[in-house]
């Protein structure tokens, strides 16, 4: 036990507790990263085509997706995530957690990634397309195979971060039961009355990942760096 001016760091931090408990906690890790990488993925391929909307001069595609945007972007993911689980079931439409969680997580996560995608896409010079459309290279083959790689380059560190937020929000699933890393955490911390252990305990399991998921950033970086 180490007292550092009358402070007691044995009663914060009780490593005994926290390595009986570690296997039971890393449990939750799999739907962790199962419930994020499924919202990620959603998030991704409906932010995309929200991006493309945002930028339509077709005010029947551009409306819509600022409104979509806004209404994500300026609404709670905790109050999103009771919409899809305890308020669909009134209009006869029931979720399972998990599907909830990824539905909740990837459909917010969408205003978020459209807005980093519009950005990095308007960031590429015009006379791209028009060189493209020069050429008799259709819009979506342009997309595919000049705009985007170099857009990629652009999106990546912003993207990293909505991952990384993703990651550490679905502790907001222990709410509707999703039995993750923190809803395993609190069921010890009601078992053995050690928040603080177990608290810090979790906190350093999310730390790690959050680091290694820095390091993917850094290889993709690199790998995109040839289409500058």
């Amino acid at each position: 036990m180490i007292n550092f001016n009358g402070f007691d760091f044995g009663g914060v931090f009780d490593i005994e507790l926290a390595l009986e408990s570690l296997p039971f906690v890393l449990g939750g890790l799999p739907t962790t990263l199962g419930v994020a990488i499924a919202g990620m993925a959603i998030g991704m391929f409906l932010g995309l085509f929200l991006a493309l909307a945002r930028n339509s001069d077709k005010i029947l595609l551009r409306w819509p997706s600022r409104a979509y945007i806004s209404f994500m972007r300026g609404t709670p993911i905790l109050v999103f995530l009771f919409i899809l689980y305890f308020g669909l079931p009134y209009v006869g439409l029931e979720l399972s957690a998990l599907v909830a969680a990824s539905a909740g997580f990837g459909l917010n996560s969408a205003a978020f990634i459209a807005e980093i995608n519009r950005a990095s896409l308007n960031s590429i010079d015009s006379g791209q397309w028009e060189s493209s459309k020069a050429l008799n290279i259709g819009y979506w083959n342009t997309l595919r195979k000049v705009i985007l790689p170099q857009a990629t380059r652009t999106a990546i560190p912003p993207l990293t971060n909505v991952f990384m937020d993703i990651v550490k929000a679905t502790s907001l699933a222990a709410v509707i039961t999703v039995p993750e890393l923190f809803q395993k955490t609190q069921i010890v911390v009601g078992r053995e009355f050690d928040a603080m252990t177990l608290y810090i305990l979790v906190a350093l399991i999310y730390w790690p990942i959050c680091v290694i998921i820095s390091f993917m950033q850094d290889r993709l970086e690199v790998r995109y760096s040839r289409f500058l």
